[in-house]
């Protein structure tokens, strides 16, 4: 064969690899919905989280995320506007523990799971976690753009929750 159509054979090769690449990666986009329009953000300012959802129409398991979360309300709070965590935490204060009423206090800073509403009864050594997960959007450390999105500390350095209106956007686990 001369190196011309050995050249030509595999070019076609490739492309009809290449069509064919394209049309499972199709496929198997098609297997799912729509993304849905974007939530409302989890907060008015100071950084919170908005999804998206989508519904795979398949009676089989559709590869990727049916969830994808963006940055929102990326304005600063105005001042006295309150801590948003110590905000979640002083909603429990209509809730019996221990047979009396706390006012309650956010445990900030919690190394082994900065994403649960741990919360501190005023005047006391009293520690409880009232929820497993805190509000998405709620800061995982207290000096941390880091963000918690469905229980989990989500790291802002690595772009994993890009901001409103950028073009591209990513499911989280």
């Amino acid at each position: 064969m001369k190196p011309a159509a050995a050249t030509l054979l595999t070019l076609s090769a490739l492309a009809l690899l290449s069509s064919r690449t394209a049309r499972s990666e199709e496929d198997r986009d098609t297997l799912w919905d729509a993304w849905g329009s974007w939530s409302e953000c989890s907060r008015s300012c100071g950084g919170g989280a908005s999804y998206s959802l989508r519904r795979c129409l398949s009676s089989r398991t559709c590869e990727g995320q049916n969830i994808k979360y963006r940055t929102c309300s990326n304005v600063d709070c105005p001042l006295g506007a309150g801590d948003f965590r110590a905000q979640q935490c002083s909603a429990h204060a209509d809730v019996r523990h221990q047979g009396r009423y706390h006012e309650w206090l956010p445990l900030n800073n919690d190394p082994e799971n900065p994403c649960a509403l741990k919360c501190r009864a005023r005047g006391s050594d009293l520690v409880v976690e009232l929820a497993p997960k805190v509000l998405d959007g709620t800061r995982c450390y207290t000096e941390s753009l880091d963000m918690c999105i469905s229980g989990l500390c989500q790291v802002r350095a690595s772009q994993s929750l890009p901001p409103e209106g950028s073009i591209e956007d990513h499911g989280i686990p």
